[in-house]
């Protein structure tokens, strides 16, 4: 009798404890954020890069102007499903920048702040040039690299339960 309840003991033990890991990774999964950055290459899908961000992250796509040769920060707060352009800053005026937008100067570079661009995703080529450069939070990423310089797609994606549970 005292095997059987010895048994009976450890079966519980067992139970109790993948219980308790479930409970465990249910509470991680929860305070994971439940929507991320994707960087996919824009031809074939494949996925280069799954940043996880929660409403307000900054997301930055850094790079030298092709022309001018002078750095610009193109700035978006993820909100919702959507990237949300809240300034440009570029140090010179060159092609593709706004001329007729009111921009400000702030520590020798200018400044603008567009009204209301919202995007769904946001497609870069890449190149050695520009050096582009993605930064989400905290981390930047060399988008050169990842996508040996074909062109991406950037967008927020919703993540499942099992998609948060795997980096």
């Amino acid at each position: 009798m005292s095997d059987r309840s010895g048994r009976r003991s450890v079966g519980v033990a067992l139970a109790s404890l993948a219980v308790l890991a479930l409970v465990l990774a249910g509470g991680a999964v929860a305070t994971q954020p439940d929507r991320a950055v994707v960087v996919e290459d824009a031809d074939t899908g494949e996925r280069l890069l799954t940043a996880p961000v929660e409403n307000d992250t900054t997301v930055t796509l850094a790079y030298n102007h092709s022309v001018e040769g002078s750095p610009v920060r193109d700035v978006y707060a993820v909100r919702g499903d959507e990237l949300v352009m809240t300034r440009m800053e570029f140090a010179s005026y060159g092609w593709g920048f706004p001329a007729q937008a009111n921009v400000t100067r702030e520590n020798g570079t200018f400044v603008h702040r567009p009204d209301d661009v919202r995007l769904t995703e946001l497609y870069v080529s890449p190149g050695d040039v520009a050096g582009h450069r993605l930064r989400v939070g905290d981390e930047t990423y060399d988008l050169v690299s990842r996508s040996n310089g074909d062109t991406v797609r950037i967008h927020v994606e919703h993540r499942s339960i099992l998609q948060q549970m795997i980096p």
